[in-house]
């Protein structure tokens, strides 16, 4: 069973690796996942064996909060994103540390710059007070960013330190070597050795310490205003949703909350209103506005006995409509649920981040310490050897690789779900990166799955209409498109339907029953009437001549024999040709996997350009096509309706729902497209591919900064060039790598949606 849990105190990517692995001890424990950019954190584990208290036990021990994750809060979190606390407390944190800090700077600093400073105040004999004063407008700016110092050594206490342990180290010594060298110049003024008091005056490193809080501030918060930006896909789908509903009971309009309503409930509808909850309309004519849901830019028009759906604005018409799905079951919030389902998730290639992460900070801690005691046995003074310690602390915090992946995932699937492109995780855009085939489901995908009836070919002495009352009789037990265009052909012509008894259907051959004076009738495909002993070979010569033109034909015959068939057309969409001319031309083999019969789909196949067909393929045996496939060596996409198709769509490496409306087969696909477009399919493997330069350009970046920053600040390049690097310079720098890392993750919002190659 999988839990979801709020986890607080965590600052970057080495706090999620040890509440990972603090987690994971826990005896039965199948899986944990931690989501650093959503504080979230989700575990799967038998509940009888590991329940909720032992977790967030484990999370405390290692120095971190936990608790039920609150889905109401959450959602009211990101409802209001205007009222984001800790963006706006980092803003004053830096506000008012900036302005202690100026004036500390003015004090230490403001004579090199030739500043007017306070008479007599730079004078040996005042060199306490002007320490002591630099110390005074310090310690507002630590009192201001004590989290650092509190979550830092809490951390370190218990074995798993972390960003803010090295702010923490590095910030402590900095001013205890100041309050240090405020002793040595007592020292000096009482003994009258000017010398150390000069010496240590020019070496007190508050200001170091100073700049360095507020800059790790300054940087925490550019990178908090960021990350908000990454979230604004789901805070805008979570604002769709109207806060009230009008309802009818007793026959009498009542406005109630939204929440409030319930399936079975009759709402009402005026022009202009957001759809409240999921329903089917009653009464009314109108159009409706699905753009929010499905991308689509043109309005639908609805009519009694359609859909209609949260979120989507009714244009023009008044319409009264029954609630079928409310609260966390409509189609609004599975989207919402898959967009923040796949902004936690991990995509494989962050594992690596994560394994180095859960090193990273003890070997950096073990660099400074080393760096300092080098250069101390190597000549060097102790400020310069403390100095060097401090940056390689300052400058190490791994920030930009905990965010590297994550911002980069929750900004595409985001951009992706405004139009109507649901990913369901991390894992999903990763395997859709891989593909090299994609196949193809016939009806509903490729075509419209929307059939016609062209032609009806008797071969047996009877009536027309005889003829097609029972093959509509026969048919209007059947769910599958053949069948209903048949009966929808019948009711045209004003043909009743025969009644029949025992009715039988097998999948991807037909359906069977009994009239009722005893005769069984069949009513299928070729190999439904093979099956049946049937066949003959004027049928099946008719049958082909149809075939040959795309027309799928269903036969009729009683026990006797064949006594007729019908001709059905279905449309090819218009999408299907761009869309396989895309998936070809991004090098992607094509495959259409039919149960139609070979002819039908080598039609389709030739008029679209599709590398190859699979015929007559039950829908039992497609999962099978897909595990050849794939054991051959290929890495496959499907793409089917979702819910005839779910066992393929489980095999394939990624399962792609397309058209899947306000029946989205979440549980079986990976991604799920709201508009029945087969340009969005191939849009969705463009985006994978989008997200995936954007993590590795993240990951790059984030590993660079560190492969370079580290040397420079522990001084390796100094003996060759005379390299060094302050701490105040590698706070700032290290502040600005996580600003860049959610920047570049931000230049997926201008990838271009359904783009044509």
């Amino acid at each position: 069973m999988k839990e979801k849990y709020t986890v607080k105190g965590m600052t970057c990517t080495a706090c999620s690796a040890a509440v990972e692995k603090a987690v994971s001890r826990l005896p039965n424990v199948e899986s944990v996942s931690v989501d650093l950019l959503g504080g979230q954190m989700t575990v799967e584990a038998p509940e009888e064996v590991v329940n909720s208290a032992q977790i967030i036990e484990a999370v405390q021990k290692a120095g971190y909060e936990a608790s039920p994750f609150d889905q109401t809060q959450a959602a009211s979190t990101v409802r209001s994103p205007d009222k984001d606390t800790e963006t706006e407390q980092l803003k004053k944190r830096v506000i008012i540390s900036s302005v202690f800090l100026v004036v500390l700077m003015y004090f230490s600093m403001g004579h090199m710059l030739g500043l007017p400073m306070p008479a007599g105040l730079m004078e040996p004999s005042q060199a306490v007070t002007l320490t002591l004063t630099q110390l005074l407008l310090t310690l507002p700016i630590v009192f201001l960013n004590s989290t650092y110092f509190s979550k830092g050594f809490r951390t370190l206490r218990h074995g798993s330190p972390n960003m803010d342990t090295l702010i923490a180290i590095g910030s402590t010594a900095a001013i205890a070597y100041g309050i240090f060298a405020i002793y040595q110049i007592g020292s000096g003024l009482g003994s009258g050795d000017l010398e150390r008091v000069m010496h240590y005056s020019m070496n007190v490193y508050f200001e170091s310490a100073a700049t360095i809080l507020t800059l790790i501030t300054l940087g925490k918060y550019l990178e908090s205003r960021s990350k908000k930006k990454t979230t604004e896909a789901i805070s805008s789908l979570i604002a769709l949703r109207p806060p009230m509903a009008v309802v009818l009971r007793n026959e009498q309009e009542i406005s109630v909350p939204v929440e409030s309503v319930q399936v079975g409930d009759r709402v009402v509808l005026r022009p202009g209103s957001s759809v409240p909850v999921d329903g089917v309309i009653e009464s009314g004519y109108s159009s409706v506005d699905e753009s929010m849901l499905t991308g689509e830019s043109l309005p639908v028009d609805k009519k009694p006995g359609d859909s209609v759906s949260t979120a989507t604005l009714n244009i023009n018409g008044n319409l009264v409509f029954r609630a079928t799905r409310v609260g966390d079951q409509t189609v609004l919030a599975k989207m919402i649920d898959v967009v923040t389902e796949a902004a936690s998730s991990k995509a494989p290639i962050a594992r690596l981040a994560d394994r180095i992460s859960g090193i990273f900070v003890p070997v950096v801690i073990a660099i400074a310490l080393v760096s300092a005691i080098v250069w101390l046995l190597a000549g060097q003074t102790f400020e310069f050897a403390l100095s060097t310690g401090i940056a390689v602390l300052v400058i190490s915090c791994p920030c930009a690789l905990g965010l590297a992946t994550p911002v980069a995932i929750m900004v595409g699937t985001g951009q992706a779900a405004k139009h109507g492109i649901l990913i369901r995780s991390g894992e999903s855009l990763e395997a859709a990166h891989g593909i090299d085939t994609v196949v193809l489901d016939k009806t509903g995908t490729v075509t419209e799955g929307s059939f016609q009836v062209t032609d009806i070919q008797i071969i047996r002495d009877m009536e027309r209409s005889l003829f097609l009352s029972w093959a509509a009789g026969l048919e209007s037990g059947s769910e599958h498109p053949l069948a209903k265009a048949i009966v929808r052909y019948a009711d045209q012509a004003v043909v009743p339907k025969t009644t029949f008894e025992d009715f039988k259907a097998v999948p991807g051959r037909g359906v069977q029953a009994m009239l009722t004076d005893g005769r069984m009738i069949f009513a299928g495909n070729a190999a439904w009437m093979q099956q049946a002993g049937l066949e003959s070979e004027s049928s099946e010569q008719l049958a082909a001549s149809f075939t040959r033109n795309g027309k799928t034909v269903v036969f009729l015959a009683d026990q006797e024999g064949i006594l007729g068939l019908l001709a059905l057309s279905d449309t090819i969409k218009k999408s299907s040709r761009d869309a396989v001319r895309r998936f070809k031309k991004a090098g992607l083999t094509v495959v259409l996997l039919t149960g139609d019969t070979i002819e039908t789909a080598q039609a389709v196949q030739q008029e679209l350009g599709i590398d190859s067909v699979k015929a007559g393929v039950m829908p039992a045996d497609k999962e099978t096509e897909i595990q050849k496939l794939q054991t051959a060596g290929h890495r496959v996409a499907m793409i089917g309706d979702g819910i005839n198709d779910a066992p393929a769509l489980v095999r394939a490496d990624v399962g792609i729902a397309i058209g899947a409306g306000t029946d989205i087969a979440i549980d079986a696909a990976d991604m799920v497209l709201m508009r029945d477009d087969l340009n969005d399919a191939a849009t969705a493997l463009q985006l994978s591919h989008a997200v995936l330069r954007n993590i590795r350009q993240n990951l790059f970046w984030a590993f660079f900064y560190n492969l370079i920053g580290i040397p420079i600040a522990a001084g390796v390049f100094f003996p060759f060039f005379g390299w060094t690097l302050s701490p105040m310079f590698a706070a700032a720098a290290m502040s600005l790598s996580s600003v860049s890392v959610v920047s570049n993750a931000l230049r997926l919002k201008r990838f271009r949606f359904n783009n044509k190659y």
